[in-house]
C-alpha cells in the first residue's frame, strides 16, 4: 500500500510540474510568438548605451539592473545577433544606421583596451580603471581574458554591411594580438587545445570541468569550439581587409585546431564531445642522482602515451561541436540520438539543461557569483544547440527546441511583464534577474526560422 501511495505522489508531482507550462500546440506557439515579438520590439533599445567614461564608443548592454551599464564579451556578440533580427523585422534604414554605431562600439570599446600583449578584459564598466591600472593588479599571462568571440562579433558586423571592414582596420592589429595571445599562451603544447588560465568569468561560470579545478588544466570544449570559429572569423576579416597572407595563417590554424578537437575531445564510447583534463604530471627522464645511486625510478619502462583525459561530465557545451561545425556528420547523429533526445539527461520541458541531472553536481539553486550553470535553462544554450541542429539538418529537433523556448519566454513575459536570466528545467519558473534581455532576444531568430522567414545568423 505504501508503494502505491508513493507512486501516486510521484505521478501527481510530475503532472503538476508539467501542467505549469503552456501546452505545446500550434495555437499556443502562435500566441506566445506574438507576446515575445511585441515585448522585444518594444524593449530592444533598452540595450543601447551611450559612450562615456572608460567606454569611448556607444555599445550594447545585457539589460536588467545587475548589468545595466557594462560591456560584456559574448553577451554583446549574441545580443547583436538578436538586434539584427529585430531590425530585419521592424527596422527602417535609419534604424539600422543608428544601430550600427552601437554594434561597432562593442568591438571598438574592447579593442580600445587592447595592447601588444593581447590581453583584453572580459567586461568593462563605465567607471573602469585604465588598462594600465587593471594590469597593475593582475598578471595578464595568468588570468582569463575576453572570450574568443571578438573576431566573430566583428565578422558578423562586417558581413552585415556587405564586407566593409575599413572601420576595423586601425584596430585590427590589436585584434590579431588578442587572438595570437590565445594561440601562443593559452594552448597546451602536447594536445594543441586551448585552456582556461583560471576558473574566473569563463561565461559558463560553474561548469564542473573548469570550476574549482587547478589553473591551466581545463581543455574546455566550450572554449575550443569558440576558438575554432574565432580563427575562421579572423580569416574572413583579413580577407576583407585584403591581408591575404594573414588570412592564410588563421585558416591554417583553424584547420589545425579542428583536428586537435576531434582527436582529443570526442568520446566514441559515449558519442559526445567533452572537455579534457590537461593536469597530468610531465614525462621526465630519471634524475642523474637517482641513476648514480642505483635507485629505481618509477614509470620509465613505459610512460604514458596519452596527453589528456576526457572529463565525462554531461555538460551542454558538448553540443557546441555541432554549433561550430567541429562534429562530423556521423558524430552529430550519435549526439542527437543519444543525448538530445534523452529526457533523463539534457532534454527537459523548457529546453536543454546546462548540466545533466544524472551528474552529482546537478544544482538548480539561484546564484549570481558564480552564475548557475549546473542545471538551469539558459536561453543562449537553447539557441546555440538549436543552431547546431539546423547546421546538421535536424529540423524536427530544432523545431522542438524553438517551440519550447517560445513558450518559456512568452509565459514569463505574460506573467511578469519581463524575462529573467535563467529558469528551472521542468516547470519553467524563473530563477533570478527580472528584466534580463541580452541573448534572450534570440527567441526571435528561432521564431522567424519556424515561420520560414528570413533569419539573421551569427558568423
Amino acid at each position: 500500500m505504501k508503494n502505491y501511495s508513493l507512486v501516486a505522489l510521484l505521478l501527481l508531482t510530475v503532472f503538476g510540474i508539467q501542467a505549469q507550462l503552456p501546452v505545446r500546440n500550434a495555437e499556443n506557439i502562435e500566441k506566445y510568438k506574438d507576446i515575445c515579438r511585441t515585448y522585444i520590439h518594444k524593449e530592444m533599445k533598452g540595450m543601447y548605451r551611450e559612450a562615456g567614461g572608460a567606454l569611448p564608443y556607444p555599445f550594447l548592454a545585457p539589460g536588467s539592473n545587475q548589468y545595466l551599464d557594462m560591456l560584456w564579451d559574448w553577451d554583446s556578440w549574441l545580443s547583436n545577433v538578436a538586434l539584427r533580427q529585430i531590425l530585419l523585422e521592424k527596422g527602417k534604414e535609419k534604424d539600422r544606421e543608428e544601430a550600427l554605431k552601437y554594434e561597432q562600439g562593442c568591438v571598438l570599446n574592447a579593442l580600445s583596451y587592447g595592447g601588444m600583449d593581447g590581453w583584453i578584459p572580459i567586461w568593462i564598466e563605465r567607471d573602469a580603471p585604465s588598462r594600465q591600472e587593471m594590469l597593475s593588479t593582475r598578471n595578464p599571462w595568468k588570468s582569463n581574458m575576453h572570450k574568443p568571440c571578438l573576431a566573430q562579433h566583428a565578422a558578423f558586423i562586417v558581413r552585415n554591411i556587405n564586407g566593409d571592414a575599413e572601420w576595423l582596420r586601425e584596430s585590427f592589429y590589436y585584434l590579431q594580438a588578442f587572438v595570437n595571445k590565445y594561440l601562443n599562451f593559452h594552448r597546451h603544447q602536447a594536445t594543441g587545445l586551448m585552456y582556461w588560465q583560471t576558473d574566473e568569468a569563463i561565461g559558463v561560470d560553474n561548469d564542473p570541468s573548469t570550476f574549482y579545478r587547478p589553473d591551466a588544466s581545463s581543455g574546455s570544449i566550450f572554449l575550443n569550439c569558440l576558438m575554432y570559429k574565432e580563427l575562421l572569423a579572423m580569416d574572413y576579416l583579413a580577407q576583407c581587409l585584403n591581408l591575404k597572407d594573414i588570412a592564410a595563417f588563421y585558416n591554417k590554424e583553424a584547420a589545425r585546431l579542428l583536428e586537435n578537437i576531434r582527436e582529443h575531445c570526442w568520446d566514441p564510447r559515449d558519442g559526445f564531445y567533452y572537455s579534457v583534463d590537461l593536469n597530468l604530471r610531465p614525462i621526465e627522464k630519471p634524475d642523474i642522482e637517482f641513476l648514480e645511486a642505483g635507485k629505481l625510478y618509477l614509470h620509465t619502462g613505459q610512460p604514458r602515451t596519452y596527453h589528456c583525459l576526457i572529463q565525462r561530465f554531461s555538460v551542454w557545451s558538448g553540443f557546441m561541436a555541432m554549433w561550430s561545425g567541429v562534429a562530423t556528420d556521423e558524430q552529430a547523429a550519435l549526439m542527437v540520438e543519444r543525448h538530445f533526445h534523452d529526457t533523463t539527461s539534457f532534454n527537459s520541458a523548457s529546453g536543454i539543461r546546462s548540466l545533466s541531472p544524472l551528474e552529482k553536481m546537478y544544482d538548480t539553486r539561484g546564484s549570481g557569483n558564480p552564475s548557475s550553470w549546473q542545471g538551469p535553462i539558459w536561453i543562449n544554450v537553447n539557441y546555440l544547440v538549436f543552431r547546431g541542429l539546423i547546421n546538421y539538418g535536424y529540423k524536427e529537433e530544432a523545431r522542438e527546441l524553438a517551440e519550447k523556448t517560445i513558450l518559456l519566454l512568452g509565459r514569463d513575459i505574460e506573467r511578469f511583464g519581463a524575462m529573467h536570466e535563467y529558469y528551472l528545467p521542468d516547470n519553467g519558473e524563473p530563477v533570478l534577474n527580472r528584466g534580463f534581455q541580452n541573448w534572450n532576444f534570440l527567441v526571435l531568430n528561432m521564431a522567424a526560422w519556424l515561420d520560414g522567414k528570413d533569419v539573421v545568423w551569427e558568423f
